[in-house]
């Protein structure tokens, strides 16, 4: 099972009803490690996440000023220990919370003693699509014409005139 320091400001009613349905990842906040790791520098608490009793793989933090920070990746390669950071989350908890919930299985998966490690968590999404798009590419896996796939996908005017909800 994956050991994970996570942050304080994740939020706790979200990250424990969600801990039940976690596989092969253990979720614990620094300040139940001890109390004394939320006033800690970033290199800090992963040095004493090194050298605690528990064997840590990581440390899931929003702030990901630590990627820019020398002494604190220099500290991460010397750990050996996984670094997750939600990047375009900002400091959004909730957005950072999906992104990690979303990952961590697989973070943890792949997380070894041997090689220290960075996972920068993208959170943007694109600009939606028409669905004519998505039309197009059926079309040309069929090797038809997206007008004639349309149309044979239509239904009836008189279908799409009545609620499918009314008596």
């Amino acid at each position: 099972m994956a050991l994970f320091a996570l942050d304080h400001n994740y939020p706790a009613p979200i990250i424990n009803q969600a801990k039940p349905y976690l596989s092969g990842v253990e979720l614990v906040y620094i300040g139940d490690i001890d109390p004394r790791l939320s006033e800690s520098d970033d290199w800090e608490l992963l040095l004493a996440l090194h050298h605690h009793s528990r064997e840590w793989d990581g440390l899931i933090s929003n702030d990901t000023s630590m990627l820019d920070q020398e002494r604190e990746l220099a500290v991460l390669g010397y750990t050996h220990l996984t670094l997750v950071a939600p990047v375009a989350a900002g400091h959004d908890p909730i957005r950072s919370t999906g992104l990690v919930l979303t990952h961590i299985e697989n973070i943890a998966s792949s997380t070894t003693p041997r090689k220290p490690q960075v996972w920068r968590l993208a959170g943007r999404t694109g600009q939606g699509s028409h669905p004519d798009q998505f039309i197009e590419k059926l079309a040309k896996k069929a090797r038809l014409d997206p007008m004639d796939l349309r149309k044979d996908a239509m239904p009836t005017n008189a279908v799409l005139q009545k609620n499918p909800l009314a008596p």
